[in-house]
């Protein structure tokens, strides 16, 4: 079928696959499979197709031609386009050896240098082996991306020296992550080495935005809408990490006025909601309709803040609105808030003078460990408000007992999800003040007998902003 020895045989055997469906390529034998589990696209792809047995070991599957190979499902958008479905797990982390290695010669490396992607159309009304495959070939790591990774995987490595196992999020780092994998119960905990308090297995995986660029890269996407903020040349200097080179494009407009910064820069920002964070871009060197390069591979979002002259922050920062029915059949660690709260963030704080507001600092924050169980908490404490049926508390009421109005005539009503002074860290509130805007409840709420509630999101207090990211 192919020739094991040669990366050029098996890359040219796997193409066959593409615009097919595994039933399509592999009957009949392939129609009594027994495989089961998350990754069984992959095991079936791997006996029937290449024709080896799926395992777990630490070499690359095609270990004579050094190439590891990798099924990824994707994700039709409503516009049409084509992204990844998830993140590109790759290799367990052994905690109590990957400390031991250099990164040239590491288990991570050996395994995952030259990758043989095949990526499949998800749908969950198709049996698995109809899903049609649509993207396959070879990656390679581009020199500049290769130098980020190298510097993820020893920011893991360094973590889990310091005894810090237990805490590693993906936000840690920027196009490799190491992300959870297995059970929540305690068999998917593990023995770290410098640390008696066991881990959560975790795995190197690929962030999904990054996965997003080598897609089009395969399907030779035109990539133009994206703006690049940090030169080649830069990233190749291993003196440079890409917080430092971030960091050294704001430095120069610190304490300058916001129309000033325009000024300075030969533009004109408009006015908006989104006027800081546009302004935050234009300061990096990005036209303002364009998406960051880096960021997007990295899945950072930038949040611009405002500080008062007293160093007090207004405004929480909200995440998405969330679905009811998404948040009832989800377990914490598959939920996208987890998710969301274990990304990378680029705060960029503009504090009040009696000119306007100026560009104070900027910096990268990903939350701690401790604070992520905080947000946990209050996440479980929500579900179980959606479980229950007891959303609804009361209306909200005037000094003389009557019911009080929004502006727009609705009656405003009061819940039982987590309040502000439930939490140091986060809170549950509508984002906007429009409550006909709603959400699908999945247990019909006891008081109001409704099947739909206006729609909520999570929210970071505003006074743990401060405490926690702008003043530390």
């Amino acid at each position: 079928m192919y020739n094991i020895s040669s990366s050029e045989s098996i890359i040219s055997y796997a193409k066959m696959l593409k615009d097919k469906t595994l039933r399509q390529i592999c009957e009949p034998e392939i129609e009594e499979h027994h495989y089961k589990g998350k990754g069984n696209f992959g095991q079936l792809l791997e006996k029937y197709y290449f024709g080896y047995e799926p395992n777990s070991a630490s070499e690359p599957d095609f270990f004579e031609a050094g190439i590891e190979l990798k099924s990824s499902p994707l994700k039709v958008l409503k516009n049409g386009e084509i992204r990844s479905k998830e993140r590109l797990v790759l290799n367990i982390i052994n905690y109590l050896e990957v400390h031991k290695e250099e990164f040239e010669s590491s288990t991570f490396w050996k395994k995952n240098a030259h990758l043989l992607l095949i990526f499949y159309l998800y749908d969950k009304d198709l049996d698995i082996l109809d899903y049609y495959i649509k993207l396959v070939d070879e990656w390679k790591y581009p020199l500049e991306d290769l130098n980020i990774i190298k510097r993820d995987w020893k920011i893991i490595s360094q973590k889990i020296k310091d005894g810090k196992a237990h805490e590693l999020s993906e936000g840690d780092t920027f196009y490799l992550g190491a992300c959870t994998k297995g059970s929540t119960s305690l068999k998917s905990f593990r023995e770290q080495p410098f640390n008696s308090q066991k881990a959560k297995q975790r795995a190197y995986s690929l962030k999904q935005g990054y996965v997003n660029h080598i897609i089009a890269k395969i399907a030779h996407e035109e990539i133009a809408v994206y703006g690049k903020i940090i030169k080649k040349i830069e990233i190749l200097n291993n003196e440079n990490s890409i917080e430092d080179i971030v960091i050294s494009k704001f430095r120069p407009f610190y304490g300058i006025n916001d129309s000033n910064i325009e000024a300075k820069l030969n533009l004109k920002v408009k006015k908006s909601k989104q006027y800081y964070s546009s302004l935050s871009k234009a300061i990096l060197g990005v036209e303002i309709d364009k998406e960051i390069e880096e960021f997007q591979k990295a899945e950072i979002e930038i949040k611009a803040i405002r500080v008062e002259e007293n160093n007090c922050i207004i405004q929480s920062v909200s995440f998405p609105a969330f679905k009811f029915k998404q948040i009832y059949e989800e377990s914490w660690r598959d939920s996208e808030l987890k998710d969301l709260i274990e990304k990378k963030f680029l705060f960029v704080f503009f504090k009040k003078n009696k000119f306007g507001y100026y560009l104070d600092k900027a910096k990268f924050w990903n939350m701690p460990y401790k604070d992520r169980n905080e947000f946990r908490m209050i996440w479980l404490k929500t579900k179980k408000v959606i479980q229950s049926g007891n959303i609804f508390k009361d209306y909200a009421r005037d000094k003389n007992g009557n019911i009080r109005y929004s502006k727009k005539g609705h009656p405003i009503r009061k819940n039982n999800l987590p309040k502000l002074k439930e939490s140091r860290v986060c809170h549950v509130r509508p984002h906007g003040t429009d409550s006909t805007f709603t959400y699908p409840l999945p247990v019909e709420d006891k008081k109001l007998k409704i099947i739909e509630y206006s729609r909520q999101c999570f929210w970071l207090n505003a006074s743990y902003v401060r405490d926690e990211i702008y003043l530390k």
